[in-house]
């Protein structure tokens, strides 16, 4: 029996697994960012290629479904998932693909379970793209094992339970991403003042070509993705600091992110060096 899936938000995430040829799930998609004729057109027409019926309300988007996945912004989250208590029907399960601290996850459990529906914790582990259905899934909660089977029959191939806990799949998630984001953030820290001092080909020399590679690919993802990137670091912050723990690394990240990422550019150029060209510039300009 084909498995009847909503999806809460229809950005990058979403299009990447019903675009693939061996999504087998009969979709719905609604995305709050619907507010104008023209966000409207481009929703109706995204979800017309990926063969996904456009949702004018989230209850529409809702009914019937046998399981709902959430991917929204990390800051919506919460919300989204509390804006879905006043559709699902009982036994719905609520995938909560978001990257949050645990206790974002854990409170947006409480609101779901309340309302009858089954929440799950779902981590994505790498990026959508180009994996798309053979992206990394962990899945944790009281209902991790039907939702991993769900999930595997709509067509991931990644898919395993690390639990019965709901938070334990984001507490793998967020604490990897301390490395990843702050990786990233690092390598453009480093990458700026190279630039910047005129010395790019020493510090290139020095830590090497796959350095250079690698910098200008986490260029891409913060300049494409940093307003979204920063957003999950507050969310790390937060965690870390429920743990007691130090959260400055994580809010710099943060900080890092979002600001490369406020701005995203029309056409990313090509090469690491045209990248911090078009940064370079751009701090001018705020400057000025």
């Amino acid at each position: 029996m084909t498995a009847q899936i909503a999806f809460i938000g229809f950005g990058e995430a979403a299009r990447a697994f019903t675009g693939a040829s061996t999504w087998t799930a009969a979709s719905r998609a609604y995305d709050r960012l619907v507010d104008t004729d023209a966000t409207r057109v481009g929703l109706e027409a995204a979800c017309e290629t990926h063969s996904v019926t456009c949702s004018p309300t989230l209850d529409d988007a809702l009914t019937q479904a046998e399981a709902a996945i959430s991917v929204v912004t990390a800051d919506q989250a919460l919300t989204a998932a509390i804006n879905a208590t006043q559709y699902l029907s009982a036994g719905t399960l609520y995938l909560d693909f978001n990257s949050v601290a645990p206790d974002t996850k854990r409170a947006a459990a409480q609101k779901i379970d309340a309302c009858g529906a089954h929440y799950v914790d779902v981590a994505v582990m790498s990026p959508v793209l180009p994996k798309r259905l053979s992206t990394p899934l962990l899945v944790s909660g009281p209902q991790a094992d039907p939702a991993v089977t769900l999930l595997r029959s709509a067509g991931f191939t990644d898919v395993r339970s690390v639990g019965t806990e709901v938070g334990r799949a984001s507490a793998i998630k967020m604490i990897r991403s301390i490395m990843v984001k702050g990786r990233e953030a690092l390598s453009a820290c480093c990458a700026m003042a190279a630039h910047q001092a005129g010395v790019m080909d020493e510090i290139r020399a020095s830590l090497g070509e796959e350095w250079a590679e690698q910098a200008d690919y986490n260029l891409d993802r913060m300049l494409t993705h940093g307003k979204r990137r920063a957003a999950e670091m507050d969310e790390v912050a937060a965690m870390l600091t429920a743990m007691s723990i130090n959260p400055l690394l994580a809010s710099a990240t943060a900080s890092w992110q979002r600001t490369l990422g406020e701005n995203p550019p029309a056409h990313l150029p090509d090469t690491l060096d045209e990248k911090l060209d078009l940064i370079a510039q751009a701090s001018k300009a705020a400057a000025e």
